[in-house]
Formats: C-alpha cells, sequence, structure tokens
C-alpha cells in the first residue's frame, strides 16, 4: 500500500516510503531534505545527535535528483531518502572524528565503500552523527562530543555506541543511517530507541573505509524505521568488495521479494537460560506477548537449552578487549590522557590478556558456532530473545566515568547482543512495546549465517501484525 504524503508531514516517511514516494513523483527530494532539516533545527539541541550537518550539499543533492526525475532519468532505489552517518564511516576529504579527541581533525582520503553503494542508489547524505568515543561503550555517553540524549526521555541513554543514529531516526531527522556492531552497537540503540536495527552475517557487507575496533566481530549495517528499510538498505550495501579481502562472495538476494508478510510454519527457539537472566518484569512481559503474536500468526514457538552460550559470551569479551587493545596501541602509548576515563581503563585491561587465551578465543569460535546451531537452530529457523534484559536506563546510571559502582549496570546493556557478533549471525532488533516508565523494548531475531532473509522476513511480518515501530516520541 503506497503511503500517504499529501499533507502529511514528510519527516514521519520511511525510508522505502520517502524513496518510492520520490520515485512515484508524488513528493520533491528537496521538500524530503527540508523536512528532515526543520525537525533537526527544531529538536537536535535537546538529543545532541548531529555532529556535522552538511545542510547545502544536501539540497544542492535533492535539487539535482528533482531535475533528473523531471528529465525522466532513472535515479536509484534510495534516491530521495535522506540520511546521515555514524561519524566514523569515511568520506574522502571530511573530518571524521570517530567520536573522539584524537581524531578531532581527522581527514580521511578513502570513502567507505558502504557510502559509495549508498551514494550510487540515490541516497542523500545529510552529514555525520554522535557516537560513543571510538565506538567503545554500549550506551552512547561521550565525553568530548557531548552525551547524545534518548527523545523517548532525555535523561536516558539512547544505547550504543552508534547514539546518534539511534536516536536520529527515532527523532524522524532523517529516515535511515549508518552504524556499527561490535557488541551489539547497532541492535542497542535500536531496541533503546524503538527503531529496527540489523546487523548482517559477518562478512556481508565491506568494512572498507571504516574505523575499525575488533577485527573479528565488526559488522556495518543501518539503523531504521522498518524491516523493509533494512531489507532495502542491505540489498545496496552487501556483497563482494575487492577493497576488503574480508567481505563474503555469496550472492546478493532481493531481501525486499522475500518479505511475504507470513511467519505460518517458522519455528522460532527461545533459550530459557542466558537471554533472560535477571531480565526485568515488563521487559519479560513484551517479550512474551510478542513470542504471543508470532505464535498467533502461526509461528511455532519452542522453549530450548543452549548450554554453549556461557563460553560464548566469555570468548566474546575476551576476543573484542584483546583487538580493540591492539588497534589502540600507538594512541595508547602516545594519548592516554586523551581518552575518557572508561575508555582507558576499558583498553588497559586487554594488554595483560595472555596470547594464547586470545588465540584459544579464535580457534574456539567454528565449534562453538556448530554447537549452538545444533543446539538452537537446528530444526529451528530462528531464535528470539529480548534485545535489552532491563529496562532501558538512565545517562546517570550508567555514567562509569563519574561513579565506577555502575560498571555492571553499564556492562549488562550488552549481555543479549554480544554472542552473536562473536557467533557472527544476522540479527535484527525490532520495537516490540515498551516499559513501564514509556521507553522502548526490543524483540532480537537471531538467524543461521546468510539468513537474513529469513530473519528480515520475520521481523517485517511482525512489524505488519503490531504498529509499535509506527510509535515517536515527541519532543
Amino acid at each position: 500500500m503506497n503511503a500517504p504524503v499529501a499533507g502529511a508531514d514528510l519527516a514521519e516517511l520511511s525510508m522505502t516510503e520517502a524513496a518510492d514516494a520520490f520515485a512515484r513523483g508524488e513528493v520533491r527530494a528537496e521538500a524530503l531534505v527540508r523536512a528532515c532539516l526543520a525537525r533537526i533545527e527544531a529538536h537536535d539541541s535537546k538529543v545532541n545527535s548531529v555532529v556535522r550537518l552538511d545542510r547545502e550539499a544536501a539540497l544542492e543533492a535533492a535539487a539535482a535528483q528533482d531535475r533528473a526525475r523531471a528529465a525522466g532519468q532513472t535515479l536509484g532505489p534510495l534516491a530521495g531518502a535522506p540520511m546521515m552517518h555514524k561519524d566514523m564511516y569515511y568520506r574522502a576529504g571530511k573530518v571524521s572524528t570517530c567520536g573522539s579527541k584524537i581524531r578531532a581533525d581527522f581527514v580521511p582520503k578513502v570513502t567507505a565503500t558502504v557510502l559509495e553503494r549508498l551514494d550510487a542508489a540515490g541516497a542523500i547524505d545529510m552529514g555525520t552523527l554522535n557516537m560513543a568515543e571510538f565506538a567503545q561503550n554500549p550506551t552512547g555517553h561521550n565525553a568530548h562530543l557531548g552525551h547524545c540524549h534518548n527523545p523517548w526521555g532525555l535523561d536516558y541513554c539512547t544505547g550504543g555506541s552508534s547514539s546518534g543514529s539511534g536516536a536520529g531516526v527515532a527523532a524522524r531527522f532523517f529516515t535511515a543511517a549508518l552504524g556499527s556492531d561490535t557488541g551489539g552497537s547497532i541492535r542497542l540503540p535500536a531496541t533503546i530507541c524503538g527503531v529496527t536495527g540489523l546487523k548482517a552475517t559477518q562478512t556481508r557487507v565491506s568494512r572498507h573505509g571504516v574505523m575499525p575496533l575488533s577485527f573479528s566481530c565488526d559488522n556495518v549495517g543501518p539503523l531504521v524505521r522498518t524491516a523493509r528499510d533494512a531489507a532495502r538498505f542491505l540489498r545496496v550495501t552487501a556483497g563482494r568488495d575487492p577493497k576488503d579481502p574480508t567481505s563474503a562472495a555469496e550472492p546478493v538476494p532481493d531481501y525486499e521479494a522475500a518479505l511475504t508478510g507470513s511467519v505460518k510454519g517458522m519455528k522460532i527457539a527461545v533459550c530459557e537460560t542466558y537471554f533472560l537472566d535477571g531480565a526485568d518484569a515488563p521487559v519479560v512481559a513484551a517479550f512474551e506477548a510478542a513470542l504471543a503474536t508470532l505464535r498467533e500468526a502461526g509461528a511455532e514457538v519452542t522453549r530450548i537449552a543452549a548450554p554453549s552460550l556461557r563460553a560464548i559470551a566469555a570468548y566474546t569479551a575476551l576476543v573484542s578487549r584483546v583487538e580493540g587493545a591492539a588497534i589502540h596501541a600507538n594512541w595508547m602509548r602516545e594519548h592516554p590522557g586523551d581518552y575518557a576515563i572508561h575508555l582507558s581503563a576499558r583498553l588497559y585491561g586487554g594488554y595483560p590478556i595472555p596470547a594464547h587465551l586470545y588465540v584459544e578465543g579464535l580457534s574456539r569460535r567454528g565449534p562453538l558456532l556448530r554447537q549452538f546451531v545444533a543446539e538452537a537452530l537446528t530444526g529451528h529457523d530462528l531464535v528470539a530473545t529480548p534485545t535489552l534484559r532491563t529496562r532501558v536506563p538512565t545517562l546517570a546510571e550508567t555514567d562509569i566515568d563519574a561513579d565506577p559502582a555502575n560498571w555492571s549496570r553499564f556492562m549488562a546493556v550488552s549481555a543479549n547482543t554480544r554472542p552473536f557478533n562473536y557467533l557472527g549471525l544476522p540479527t535484527v532488533s525490532i520495537p516490540c512495546g515498551f516499559d513501564d516508565r514509556g521507553l522502548p523494548v526490543g524483540l532480537q531475531l537471531a538467524g543461521r549465517p546468510f539468513a537474513e532473509a529469513t530473519v528480515l522476513r520475520a521481523a517485517d511480518a511482525f512489524q505488519q501484525m503490531t504498529d509499535w515501530h509506527r510509535r515517536a516520541p515527541v519532543l
């Protein structure tokens, strides 16, 4: 069904709705950009999601697309859709701070492959977004750029490290944003800000021209309004890249065509331990209600045990900690005082870890993936979990620079997302309700390697049966 645009707030359109309305000639690209700019100018002083706003460049790009469409030219599947991206995706000649003091003036000489592919598809790039320093925390705190604030409640954290991406999509500042995901940094802002976030299979999307955090666990992906948005975004950005030798040669299917709107016959596993350990009651209630919705639509939901998860969680932390410390070794020697307190503490913790434990973590990855698939995905299409076990915490409750006693609450934020980075499995987070304080709750769905079409099909079907993803915060 075509989305109505006449008389509507154009900033409310999702990425696919905006692109499709533009393609049909129902709205101008310039009008879409101006609607988003108006939202940013009215509200970002409260949210603090934007680092660099390329206003004039975006308006010029939109005007050029309007002229091209009027002339009958064929444009890409994302033409007309305004976007902004986490400030760690390099664009040659433009500053990329990586959320840090150390790279406050860093100007890359290369452009990220994922940005080149979005450009070719017609996406309109409006600038860059706030993030956790060097993408190194799950809450979105940033001592250098200022903390990003949750549009659903300004005292609450946004999730991290793609804080500006999640907050900005939720606030209707743009239709889509790139995030990165090493331990949940796409899915956490998605759940906490009430939007959709997709981490594809490890190696599915090129990492060329993207700030590294962990060689083994980094992923590129979108924060958007809907699973349909994520499907189209992934189709554009996925695929082999000669500039990234780790990128997969696996064929890229038409993910959007796989969205049948049905989960009938789909088998979903729910791990009875780990993912629900210590979960807050409002989160469990929303999660169980989401499972009931899927069950009523014809999915089969089964409770299972997955003993491998304890080892998976331990190795995930070990591998990413060591790799982050290695990447930052020179700066930690030369500029240790330029890091936030909590980040330098986390990085220092990586250096004493013995090499044999790191190698053990890498060598156990394949066997543990096979074990988890045998436990949870043999005979099942998906694994379902809450994305976040607890209610959304406040910024103060998770500020470990101000109070180290907040450490356990800080680390608990990513407990349910980290395992899927170590396993490399495709995983999506979608809104599935609200807690008792009016903050979003997310449903996480994970599938087999390269089964993004299955993951997105279930997410889209759920969104066709519910309207949680349509809810918008009032700023």
